[in-house]
């Protein structure tokens, strides 16, 4: 029987490179869809994306930074046109609970008439260890806003495993999944809980997302990353929705996802959060 061609768009990233493991170990045929690799694909360049796509049936879209962003819902839909031409078969969107500008890139690929599955992630347990909170934390201390929101954080494994699910089983077509681990924390009590793994002092200090936006700018990040953290705290944190812990992990993988506390005992025998190098 002919396998299918699969293309992991994001396939160096979080959650894209969790799942071309996994479909390499099941013997599958991935083509990973990056700039570096061989062919190229670059959201930020269409004439890359045939080149992609050919020969693919099923593709997995993470869209760099984030869906929420100004034109992400163009680029979406420029790509879902394109691989309706290439007669691809079915999409996997990794989406945001909680925005509702993601939930527009969502209804792209719902009306495409191609088969699909949404999969919608709460806040990654792994942007403690592999993102923007990794270098406060690294040098003791972490000052975030919307310190008391609860947020059920998700492992990256387990949201690649039911993308996994969804691209190999036909059962899961047409289905919109919610993931979410099974605890809720606080930015306080998630870095707590970090502080105590790694045996560390570290200072959660609550701070207003003004403030938080002025010390971004002040230490030179790009504005549209600005934009979207400042979206990101008051929109979706904002969102009394985003504290909602759902059983959708347990019903596609038959087990129970990964705990923040489970990641965390996990993350700290890698090292990576010893204390930063002091600045002179």
């Amino acid at each position: 029987m002919k396998k299918d061609n699969f293309l992991i768009i994001g396939g160096t990233g979080k959650t894209g490179r969790k799942v071309a493991d996994s479909l390499k170990l099941l013997n599958q045929n991935v083509r990973i869809g990056s700039r570096s690799s061989e062919p190229a694909f670059d959201w930020n360049n269409e004439e890359t994306w045939k080149d992609a796509l050919e020969g693919v049936d099923k593709m997995y879209i993470t869209y760099q930074p984030d869906l929420a962003v100004p034109g992400a819902k163009q680029s979406i839909e420029s790509l879902i046109d394109l691989a309706k031409k290439q007669h691809l078969k079915k999409v996997v969107l990794l989406s945001g609970k909680g925005e509702r500008e993601a939930e527009l890139c969502e209804e792209v690929v719902m009306r495409s008439g191609l088969d699909y599955t949404i999969v919608r992630a709460s806040w990654f347990s792994q942007n403690f260890s592999e993102s923007f909170f990794l270098e406060p934390i690294q040098q003791g201390v972490v000052a975030l806003p919307q310190a008391d929101v609860q947020v059920p954080y998700v492992d990256t494994g387990d949201i690649a495993d039911v993308v996994v699910e969804a691209l190999l089983h036909e059962q899961h077509n047409g289905q919109v999944y919610q993931l979410t681990g099974p605890t809720t924390f606080s930015f306080k009590e998630a870095i707590a809980e970090i502080a105590k793994a790694a045996d560390r002092d570290i200072v959660f200090a609550p701070i207003s997302i003004e403030e938080y936006v002025a010390a971004m700018k002040e230490h030179g990040v790009p504005a549209d990353f600005v934009w979207l953290i400042e979206y990101l705290f008051t929109e979706v944190l904002g969102n009394p929705m985003v504290s909602e812990i759902t059983n959708d992990i347990a019903k596609v993988l038959k087990r129970k996802p990964k705990s923040f506390t489970q990641y965390v005992n996990e993350t700290v025998k890698t090292g990576v959060w010893k204390s930063g190098i002091p600045i002179a």
